[in-house]
């Protein structure tokens, strides 16, 4: 029972014969998908590969190019300040020690201000709370962070609610 049969001979199938040829259509259809889905997969990640390997070599190009930069700055320090050789190197070497000291210093600062998931563990208390048959109600400074959270809603969501 492969395939839709020609539209005459519909009527004449029984009940179980039908469940059974939209079961193997549906069957066919569902497999045909599952490949369609493979054959895009397999194609997107071909494609996000040679992005990555683009990035990469950017990443990589970009690196050599502090190298060169830093070395043609120690020479450039070395030319104008008339100074040794070496004292233009480590002049360079202190400006990247210091933009290195800053930038983990601001990173540090950045990272303290992580809330540490303050609003899940006051909630999933609740519902610990609440499983345990402690409380019905979640506390009022969780509904209070209900209306806290940013709800936007696009124009296209909007109209696929109000259907």
């Amino acid at each position: 029972m492969s395939g839709v049969p020609p539209e005459g001979d519909i009527e004449d199938k029984s009940l179980g014969e039908l469940v059974a040829l939209a079961s193997s259509n549906v069957s066919r259809l569902v497999r045909s998908e599952l490949e369609l889905a493979k054959l895009e997969l397999r194609n997107a990640a071909k494609k996000a590969g040679v992005g990555a390997t683009m990035w990469a070599l950017a990443g990589l190009m970009l690196g050599v190019m502090v190298i060169l930069g830093s070395m043609t700055l120690a020479y450039f320090l070395v030319w104008w300040l008339h100074i040794w050789l070496w004292a233009g190197f480590a002049i360079v070497t202190v400006m990247y020690l210091v933009l290195a000291v800053a930038l983990g210093v601001f990173g540090f600062l950045w990272i303290r201000r992580i809330d540490k998931f303050s609003h899940t563990r006051k909630t999933a208390a609740d519902d610990l709370a609440m499983l345990r048959g402690g409380r019905d109600e979640p506390r009022a400074e969780v509904a209070e962070l209900e209306d806290d959270i940013p709800t936007t809603v696009t124009p296209a969501a909007k109209h696929a609610i109000d259907k």
